[in-house]
């Protein structure tokens, strides 16, 4: 497989001669597999124009914070949610000094406080500035923040100068590339989450049953976004149209009870147990042994309520993880949430209203209130893989303080 395959990286190019190898380096990324959006300075663009980096990217560039086009879908925030990784390549040390002092006057600079994913840079510069106190005290701020520091190399400079400053050549950066997400994929290693997903159905008899419209989607793109991110998983779904994630332990399950049973068995080996799975509250008291015929205008079926799930794995008492639910009602959100998160006492529980159109049940975007005993946090909508993404990472970090 190909090594950054369906990741998806903003590339910054800002005012420097290395600016030229931008086109390069868009198309050795595309390569490896990533999906690449290009974001340019207005003085980069004396260096590489515009249109040659669409060619590449096969995807607009941009170059506006006050775009009203862009804005009209809050695009550099969208961006900033999209990006797997910000590279800045190369990253002059105007840019170095305003990333490091949290500034954001310009598209790059806005995308880069605005992103939760890594970030790298590729300084390129001459080597007394490269070697001037305040540029190394910057680099020295923005890689105590968090961000990667790729080069800079040595070796003759445009200007003449020979020294430390050079942006590493386009081969070296993509190593880089890819040597930061393969770390940043493994922020979960060595735990395991176990996840469920999609409806239960519960029979009636052997041709018809109770369930509800889950399409799994949410569940899978959770279990997909932990296992990136380095955990172990186990995904317990029930029935669904989707292929299960490469990598993950997969167990199909069809009825309540036996996802309850599955549940109960895998979660006190779990870190994390994530109860994303549309369980049907009740199930048919007496399923019956044949087809049930249409004998009167009505038909009365007793119904027994089924286990609770999460409130279960919530209660355990010993091996108990870190326990996450869903709830996804049609009004009184935040009220329902909050009951249940009390009720059934969760660590964690993510909310959403399934009335609303292009979100919820059967939907590719979707859009969550994480609650917490203390806090909330909204995740705007968006696709479901990014907002599996956002969530995971949010779990692992209330994990993480809890622990």
């Amino acid at each position: 497989m190909q090594a950054l395959h369906n990741k998806n990286i903003v590339l910054g190019i800002t005012g420097g001669i290395a600016a030229y190898k931008g086109p390069e380096l868009v198309r050795r990324l595309k390569e490896q597999g990533a999906n690449v959006r290009v974001v340019v300075t207005e003085s980069a663009k004396a260096f590489v124009t515009p249109l040659s980096l669409q060619a590449v990217s096969a995807n607009p560039v941009s170059d506006d914070l006050l775009d009203p086009q862009a804005e009209l879908a809050m695009g550099h925030i969208e961006l900033a949610k999209w990006a797997d990784l910000v590279v800045v390549a190369p990253a002059t040390a105007n840019t170095i000094a305003k990333l490091a002092h949290g500034m954001a006057d310009d598209l790059l600079t806005t995308i880069a406080l605005a992103t939760a994913a890594p970030l790298a840079i590729a300084p390129a510069m001459n080597q007394q500035m490269w070697h001037n106190p305040m540029t190394q005290k910057n680099v020295a701020a923005l890689t105590a923040y968090g961000a990667t520091l790729l080069g800079p190399g040595s070796g003759e400079q445009a200007c003449g100068d020979v020294g430390l400053g050079r942006m590493l050549d386009v081969p070296e950066l993509v190593s880089g590339v890819i040597e930061v997400l393969s770390t940043n994929q493994q922020l979960l290693a060595g735990q395991h989450w176990v996840i469920t997903a999609g409806p239960t159905q519960e029979p009636i008899d052997p041709v018809r049953y109770i369930s509800n419209h889950s399409s799994g989607k949410m569940g899978y793109a959770v279990a997909q976004a932990a296992l990136e991110a380095g955990a172990k998983v186990t995904l317990i779904s029930g029935p669904t149209k989707l292929a299960p994630p490469q990598g993950a332990d997969f167990i199909p399950v069809i009825t309540a009870a036996e996802m309850h049973q599955q549940a109960l068995s895998h979660a006190t080996s779990a870190n994390i147990f994530v109860a994303c799975a549309a369980v049907a509250d009740y199930r048919v008291a007496q399923v019956a042994d044949q087809k049930i015929k249409k004998h009167e205008d009505a038909m009365q079926i007793s119904m027994v309520k089924n286990p609770d799930i999460v409130a279960d794995v919530a209660g355990l008492t010993q091996g108990r993880p870190f326990t996450v639910g869903f709830a996804a009602e049609t009004q009184d959100v935040e009220q329902y949430a909050r009951g249940k998160l009390q009720r059934k006492n969760l660590d964690l529980i993510a909310a959403n209203n399934v009335s609303l159109s292009g979100q919820g049940f059967n939907s590719d975007d979707n859009a969550l209130t994480v609650f917490s005993a203390d806090d909330r946090t909204e995740l705007a909508l968006t696709s479901k893989s990014q907002l599996a993404k956002e969530l995971v990472a949010i779990i692992s970090s209330k994990a993480e303080r809890k622990a």
